[in-house]
């Protein structure tokens, strides 16, 4: 058990949230959730121990671990990848690493031999004789195969560090487990491995995260930063969201309500008050106003951009036929021999494991890459816009500020329009004249949106678009593309994402080549039966 009692954070002296008195209980998860800046990442950091809180203190029950999903990809390289899982139980790996030391002697002392008998008996109550092998369960089950087992960690891309450190968090079934954004870059498999994993685990877990449909998978509780303070749901991310909206709702039609009675009993007050005979009434009706709560409704600190394509023209009859297409990259075969054909107002999903196959066919159809072989043709009344994984060169070193940034990307002339449509993505007053420069992850995603809206295009291609967003502008970001009424193509490895926008799903993962006209949850289901 992990508690918070009456913890305050504040930078500047301005406070993130106040009086946080919440209780995480074993067995149960906690959805962590609230806007960028609320707050979610530092709470986890607290409840860590990495920082000190403001005020208040955190709780934790004597002799309970704690893991932590470390974020550092490259805290680990000169560690094997199986000793780096094993990490995830510092005194396991100490004992290990003593034991040995103690083994590598010719002869030791009598208390030497004593110490080795300890730490034997210490190692059997930590189930150290499984560890390695328990080490290499998680590893697969994440995707990373037995071939990596015997490497150094600066050898793995990024996708595996990624899943070697989630295994390091999980390992040894921690009494408290702590992740900040766990799904990110993970694909498919590993993302439903993980659900599993964490709805077996009885440890109290905590987690941040974005993806909504995990959140209502693994979540039992949520917990909301908001309005400046910490308050605690039963149940998961959809639960959460319509009883938020439901008593949202109410309150406002209650203060509509005492609004009008409010005007109705001064009205009586000011007629009646000089009224010797209605005196009393007069008297009881001020009472009664005074009574009333008419304070306004606190304010959120969600945010929702506004995300809506409109594209300038429809497409005809022929939109895109992909023919043959093959690519090599690193002196890897990432595609080969892809087909298809799209057809006008379809939405397409591109899924599978090789995130690169997928990155280069859509810089393929985006015109920034050539084939090796094969062919692509676009029909002539098609206009497309491009959503990259890395929009770095867009922002890096651009000195810009965002206006003017935005003014290369368009026909707007006048600053009061370009504040206009960046106002849509949240960059009000001062904060559209920040530098490209400077942006954050989710500022610089908000200023593609922007440009593609602005484009017109009646094809829109994404790769990747939900990295770096939040739950609010993920949400926009899915309502704007379900109502968009022409052809999107686009991977995400957001669960809801794409099940509510796709009608269409490819595999162009070498040696698949799927390619069915479904929903993403007819698609898992199909590859569950084959």
């Amino acid at each position: 058990m992990i508690a918070a009692i009456d913890v305050e954070l504040s930078y500047s002296g301005k406070p993130l949230f106040k009086h946080a008195d919440i209780t995480f209980s074993r067995g149960n998860c906690y959805g962590l959730i609230g806007a960028n800046g609320a707050g979610k990442s530092t709470f986890l950091k607290i409840l860590s121990g990495e920082l000190e809180p403001t005020a208040g203190k955190i709780s934790v029950t004597p002799g309970e671990r704690i893991s932590v999903l470390r974020q550092d990809h490259f805290a680990f390289d000169e560690c094997g990848v199986i000793r780096t899982v094993l990490l995830g139980n510092k005194h396991l790996c100490e004992i290990m690493d003593e034991k040995e030391e103690l083994y590598m002697k010719e002869d030791f002392t009598e208390e030497e031999g004593l110490r080795l008998s300890e730490l034997e008996e210490e190692f059997a109550e930590l189930d150290g004789w499984s560890a390695e092998s328990d080490a290499e369960i998680l590893l697969n089950g994440l995707g990373v195969t037995n071939e990596w087992h015997e490497k150094q960690m600066s050898e793995l891309p990024n996708n595996l560090k990624v899943k070697v450190l989630l295994a390091q968090a999980l390992f040894g079934n921690p009494d408290i487990l702590l992740m900040d954004e766990p799904t990110n870059h993970l694909d498919i498999e590993a993302i439903a491995w993980l659900e599993d994993f964490l709805m077996d685990l009885e440890s109290t877990v905590i987690v941040v995260s974005h993806d909504r449909h995990f959140l209502n998978a693994v979540c039992t509780h949520t917990v909301d930063i908001d309005y400046g303070k910490m308050q605690l749901y039963t149940g998961n991310y959809d639960f959460w969201f319509e009883y938020t909206q439901m008593r949202q709702k109410q309150l406002k039609e209650q203060n509509k309500k005492d609004e009008a009675k409010a005007e109705e009993l001064k009205r009586f007050i000011e007629r009646f008050s000089a009224n010797r005979s209605k005196s009393k009434q007069a008297t009881s009706r001020r009472k009664l106003l005074e009574s009333l709560d008419l304070s306004e409704l606190p304010v959120s600190s969600r945010r929702f951009p506004f995300v809506d394509f409109k594209p300038e023209r429809k497409v005809g009859n022929d939109l895109l036929t992909v023919s043959n297409l093959s690519k090599t990259i690193g002196g890897r075969k990432v595609l080969d021999d892809v087909s298809f054909t799209i057809l006008p107002c379809e939405k397409v999903a591109f899924v599978g494991t090789d995130a690169v196959a997928k990155t280069t066919l859509f810089k393929i159809l985006a015109g920034e890459m050539e084939p090796d072989e094969g062919t692509i043709k676009w029909g002539v009344t098609t206009s497309n816009s491009y959503f990259p994984s890395d929009n770095s060169a867009f922002f890096d070193g651009v000195e810009d500020n965002l206006i003017d940034w935005l003014r290369n990307y368009s026909d707007l002339v006048f600053e009061s329009d370009v504040r206009s449509w960046l106002g849509r993505m949240m960059f009000s007053g001062d904060d559209a004249l920040k530098k490209a420069k400077v942006l954050s992850g989710g500022e610089r995603v908000r200023c593609m949106l922007c440009k593609m809206m602005l484009s017109g295009a009646n094809v829109l291609i994404f790769d990747e678009p939900t990295n770096h967003l939040d739950l609010e502008s993920i949400a926009s970001l899915n309502d704007g593309l379900i109502k968009f009424p022409q052809t999107i193509l686009f991977t995400s490895h957001d669960h809801q994402f794409v099940q509510t926008i796709a009608d269409r799903i490819i595999d162009v993962t070498t040696g698949s080549h799927y390619d069915k006209k479904l929903s993403y949850d007819e698609y898992l289901e199909s590859l569950k039966n084959d």
